[in-house]
Formats: structure tokens, C-alpha cells, sequence
């Protein structure tokens, strides 16, 4: 335990990078805004959700409840007629991001932590720290662009989008490899 505290330097300092390059990304470059589309008919489906009184949380549709129900004719219609979709409701009332950028960086500590002591348990504290940058590099890849892959896989997310989380996760990796690299004890 005393050699995991003497790596809370890499790991604050990473999490404060990627803070800072996710902040540029999505505040500065953009590159995300593409991605989200306006309906044509938003009011009317604002207004038709309100009417069905759809509480928060993920929807699809059409809802299918068992494999069985999926053969019926009525729901093989409405999946050859469309649309088909995903849906997340979230709580009503104006977003704050107060909240969700507080729980961003923790997430950023956490992924950090994890690579860091993998790699304490893989190489021991007086390894090279080239051997701990790229594996803490790695385990950062998978959690930051794995999701994104499955989303893409399950839920039909936009294969162009996936490749923009990858991006990204490509970047934290790198952030997280390197400073790991520079700041291992």
C-alpha cells in the first residue's frame, strides 16, 4: 500500500491532462458537434413523450419484451417500418454541467488509479518507467474508447462517432502514457 501512495503525483497530474484535453476538445475544437442532429418534428416528439409520461431513464423502440414476441407479425411490421431506436430520458430542469464535469475528472482519477496499479503490480515500483507509462497507456486506451465500440456494435451509434471517441481515447492514452512515463517514482 505505502508504494500505491507514491503514485497519487501521476495519477492527480494525468487526471488533470485529460481534464484539460477533453475541455479543449468538446469546448474548443468541436469535433463532437457534428454528431448530434436536430428532429424536424422535435415539438411533436417532446410533446408526444410529455403525453406518454416516460419517467428518466433508456428506451428503445419498438419494445420487444422476449425473443417470442420478436416473431409476431405486429412487431416485425413496426421494425421493417421503422424507426428504430435508442432513447435516454434524462431528469427535466436546465443542464448543469457543474455536476457531470465533477464526476468526469473522478471517473479520470479512477481510470489512472487502475492503470497505475496494474502497473505497480505488473513491473514494482523501481521499474523502468517506460514499462509502466505503455502499459497504463494501454489499460487507458480500453476504458476510454471500449464503450464507445460497443455502442456502436449494440445500439447502432454512427461508425463516424466511434471513431471520434476512439480519437479521443487515443489521446487520453497517450496523455495517461506519458505522464506516467515522466512522473513514475
Amino acid at each position: 500500500m505505502n508504494d500505491f501512495v507514491q503514485l497519487w503525483l501521476p495519477i492527480l497530474v494525468t487526471a488533470g491532462f485529460i481534464f484539460i484535453a477533453s475541455s479543449l476538445i468538446h469546448m474548443v475544437f468541436q469535433w463532437h458537434k457534428s454528431e448530434y442532429q436536430a428532429l424536424s418534428n422535435e415539438d411533436a416528439v417532446i410533446a408526444a413523450i410529455r403525453a406518454g409520461t416516460a419517467k428518466p431513464g433508456q428506451y428503445v423502440f419498438p419494445h420487444c419484451p422476449d425473443m417470442k414476441a420478436m416473431q409476431g407479425e405486429e412487431i416485425q411490421k413496426k421494425f421493417r417500418e421503422g424507426p428504430i431506436g435508442f432513447l435516454t430520458l434524462r431528469q427535466p430542469g436546465p443542464p448543469t454541467i457543474g455536476g457531470a464535469l465533477i464526476k468526469w475528472f473522478l471517473y479520470t482519477v479512477l481510470i489512472a488509479a487502475i492503470g497505475g496499479a496494474v502497473a505497480l503490480q505488473t513491473y514494482g515500483l523501481h521499474s523502468h518507467s517506460h514499462h509502466a507509462g505503455h502499459l497504463v497507456g494501454v489499460l487507458s486506451l480500453l476504458a476510454y474508447a471500449g464503450g464507445s465500440v460497443q455502442h456502436g456494435i449494440w445500439k447502432g451509434v454512427p461508425w463516424a462517432a466511434v471513431a471520434k471517441d476512439i480519437l479521443d481515447g487515443l489521446i487520453y492514452a497517450i496523455i495517461s502514457a506519458l505522464t506516467f512515463w515522466w512522473l513514475w517514482p
